[in-house]
């Protein structure tokens, strides 16, 4: 169940963690936190009005991911229910940065905290700009957030 909260300074993205995301000692395996990192980073995006499948279809561009840094600080288990908090942190040209906390909601212990680079890539996978559409919106996000940080 993924629920989603309208935006803020942060998006943020409800995720309760399911039997299969956990491993034999009772905890998330710790590449589900790169799934909720992207459901985090679909939902902040979605809540500046853009859609990303909107953005690989008519655009024909995707953002891949370059780089990612992970810092799991407690482990989640099954049934728990966990924000995923995601903030825009830089956008220009090509290349987007993306920061995330996990935490788990019943107590708000910080689970996992992290961050991931992004290139914008066309069809060919070759290196290109943001469509100004995308750009102009996460300049105006970036502008709006600095202010109030």
């Amino acid at each position: 169940m993924i629920e989603v909260v309208a935006e803020k300074r942060v998006g943020e993205a409800r995720v309760r963690v399911r039997y299969a995301e956990t491993d034999q000692m009772g905890v998330v395996y710790h590449s589900n936190y790169l799934i909720w990192f992207e459901v985090g980073r679909v939902e902040l995006i979605r809540s500046m009005g853009l859609d990303y499948k909107r953005m690989e279809a008519e655009e024909g561009c995707g953002i891949a991911v370059v780089e990612v840094h992970v810092r799991y600080r407690a482990p989640a288990r099954y049934d728990d229910e966990l924000m995923v908090e995601t903030r825009l942190m830089a956008a220009r040209g090509a290349v987007i940065k993306f920061r995330y906390k996990v935490l788990r909601i019943a107590d708000g212990a910080l689970l996992c905290e992290g961050e991931t680079v992004h290139v914008v890539v066309g069809k060919n996978m070759k290196k290109m700009c943001l469509p100004p559409k995308y750009a102009e919106r996460f300049a105006a996000y970036l502008a709006s957030h600095a202010s109030h940080e």
